[in-house]
């Protein structure tokens, strides 16, 4: 216990995650403007940072309206989205790995995805607009993770896999649900958009939808950061943990509810995107260790690289876009199945 209480305050390995965390904020804000700038109308690079220093300040520019268009209606609230998503995604992930202490898990292991993915599907159903087809996907997803956490309590467990196969039912029964929606939805129509809007798209995102989602980001998020510290705690165990003073059960509940909240507003945005949450905090570990304190920002980070990339190649890489899940379960699933190669013999 010692041990593991020194790793977590290790000043090197601190100063270390510190100063990778900086190259990889160099390397965000620097894709950020590379992304900006690539598309089917190019802009360069001087045009992209005088129209975001301009509108910043309240400058005007000589540069052309169309050129304004793309860079602030089309691609900088892509940009700014793939960041955000990458980067919930990823830390909502490290939690449940963390709080579980399962490297199998994923962010919509609760049913959060498939919830959020029924509420948009009846939204689209409802010929609702892109607003309420968001509210519909974020209600659905904490509906969902709110009917597993339910079944537990009426069975009286506080057992953590008596959660993960409440998730494992409610998941199931929402996929059938899902189902019976696609067999009754237009097929000309309805069904084509529900389909495409569950394998993830950032192409209708706008600046004005993104800002009522950004609490929800953002405050669980910084929780999350803040009691780190007691997500690794609850990894030395229950009984452990208690003797250390941790409120287990509250710490747990806080922290599947910001994580629940971070993957809700994930998929309300962008929809259903696999692999980012499972895959990128195990590359996260590799770099700077399971201490969850260092892991989190890391982790936000590498998500945020991660998926801007993808969609930058997605809206790129042929005449019409690719939805983002093909291509993160393209990357994901080899790189995931390396990962668990390299860590086989902690595993067994």
């Amino acid at each position: 216990m010692k041990q593991h209480a020194t790793g977590l305050r290790d000043p090197q390995k601190k100063r270390k995650a510190v100063a990778l965390n900086l190259v990889l904020i160099a390397m965000l804000l620097a894709l950020v403007v590379f992304c900006i700038t690539v598309g089917k109308y190019p802009v360069t690079p001087g045009a992209s940072l005088q129209i975001l220093f301009g509108k910043m300040i309240g400058a005007g520019g000589d540069w052309a309206p169309m050129t304004e268009s793309v860079v602030m209606g089309l691609r900088l609230p892509r940009v700014i989205a793939s960041v955000l998503v990458g980067g919930a995604l990823t830390i909502s992930g490290a939690t449940y790995q963390g709080v579980f202490k399962n490297p199998l898990v994923s962010p919509d292991f609760l049913g959060v995805s498939s919830g959020a993915g029924i509420g948009a599907a009846i939204a689209i159903l409802a010929s609702l607009s892109s607003a309420y087809i968001q509210l519909f996907a974020f209600v659905g997803g904490l509906a969902a993770v709110g009917l597993t956490v339910s079944i537990p309590r009426l069975l009286r467990s506080d057992s953590n896999i008596m959660l993960v196969l409440s998730g494992i039912i409610v998941g199931g029964m929402l996929n059938s649900v899902m189902g019976y929606i696609k067999f009754v939805a237009d097929p000309e129509t309805q069904l084509a958009t529900i389909t495409y809007w569950l394998m993830g798209d950032f192409s209708y995102i706008k600046l004005a939808a993104l800002l009522p989602i950004l609490p929800a980001i953002v405050v669980p998020a910084i929780v999350l950061l803040r009691i780190s510290w007691w997500i690794d705690i609850l990894s030395l165990g229950e009984g452990e943990a208690k003797s250390l003073g941790a409120n287990v059960r509250r710490i747990r509940g806080t922290a599947i509810v910001c994580a629940t909240l971070l993957t809700a507003s994930s998929v309300c945005i962008a929809g259903t995107i696999g692999w980012v949450g499972l895959v990128l905090p195990h590359f996260g570990r590799m770099l700077v260790g399971p201490n969850n304190s260092r892991l989190m920002p890391t982790a936000f980070l590498l998500g945020g690289i991660f998926l801007l990339l993808v969609d930058t190649v997605t809206r790129t890489i042929g005449p019409v876009e690719m939805p983002i899940s093909i291509l993160t379960g393209i990357i994901g699933a080899p790189f995931y199945a390396w990962l668990l190669y390299r860590q086989r013999m902690r595993l067994q």
